[in-house]
């Protein structure tokens, strides 16, 4: 078994195509099929179905992956270790959309400054894929929200996967937006809309909107699940929905100052890393952030 058979395996199973995978490797599609032939020869098991052009993972696929993405990762973070002192290699970087938007263009741009040679990836979703994702070794790190309750330096990061750890970065004020001229609201019973914009479940400000508007005696709230701000704005410009969202994203909307706000709650935003985890490449990172924070 060796390295480049497993990079071949996590692109084919990520991928779910062979000619997508050499592509991606900038491999003949005759050595990807090549390889993995010799890496399931050499288990003694199927690691994918062949459904035509589609592969997908057995049982057995799935379950070698994980281990594939622990090996691959702990090889990178040994050929960063010997250049302990100096940023190098990749660096794969989780985060929510709201981050990646309002707070991270200025510390990756000065950290690719510094360091043109590390190669960072960046991934965006929820709070609860993306820190799924870094608890599989599939993301080195990545920008969070708490999605629990009190103070920054109580927070309990193993509510979002086991064996996380984290530093606080900053506290971001969240704002229940309401479509233009609605009237004011005091209480979840002033809201005359009744569906929600935002993302897909296990992002942690759908979360914090639907505790406060889902009250006994009102009526249902309807979810409508869309993959941007500037979606879940156009909703709420409808007039068709509200929506949570942090203060650092309206203001780089430029009809924000159309609709109606309220401040909801605060949210503690960290950036976790599996524990023990720690690469010049990601301290020099979480510098770069600490320092707009």
């Amino acid at each position: 078994m060796e390295f480049a058979e497993l990079e071949i395996f996590r692109a084919v199973a990520r991928e779910q195509s062979v000619t997508r995978a050499a592509q991606a490797l900038d491999r003949v599609q005759s050595n990807v099929t090549t390889r993995l032939k010799q890496l399931e020869d050499d288990l003694g098991v199927a690691l994918f179905l062949r459904d035509g052009r589609r592969m997908t993972l057995t049982p057995e696929g799935q379950g070698f992956l994980d281990y594939a993405e622990r090996i691959l990762a702990l090889a990178e973070e040994a050929r960063q270790s010997v250049h302990a002192g100096r940023p190098s290699g990749t660096l794969r970087v989780g985060s929510m959309e709201s981050t990646a938007a309002s707070r991270l263009p200025g510390p990756l741009a000065r950290f690719h400054a510094c360091w043109p040679d590390v190669h960072v990836q960046i991934r965006t979703g929820t709070t609860q894929a993306i820190a799924d994702a870094v608890a599989a070794h599939q993301l080195d790190c990545a920008a969070v929200a708490y999605p629990g309750d009190g103070p920054a330096a109580s927070a309990d990061l193993s509510l979002l996967a086991p064996g996380i750890e984290g530093t606080y970065l900053f506290t971001e004020q969240l704002m229940l937006v309401f479509p233009p001229g609605h009237p004011e609201v005091r209480t979840p019973a002033d809201v005359q809309v009744r569906s929600l914009a935002g993302f897909a479940r296990g992002c942690t400000y759908r979360q914090y909107a639907q505790d406060w508007l889902s009250r006994p005696g009102l009526p249902h709230w309807n979810v409508v699940e869309v993959n941007s701000y500037h979606a879940i704005m156009a909703c709420v410009l409808a007039g068709t929905s509200v929506a949570l969202l942090p203060q650092s994203v309206l203001e780089l909307h430029r009809d924000a100052c159309a609709v109606r706000t309220m401040f909801l709650r605060d949210a503690h935003i960290f950036m976790i890393r599996r524990a023990g985890y720690d690469t010049a490449a990601y301290r020099a990172l979480l510098r770069e952030i600490l320092r707009d924070a």
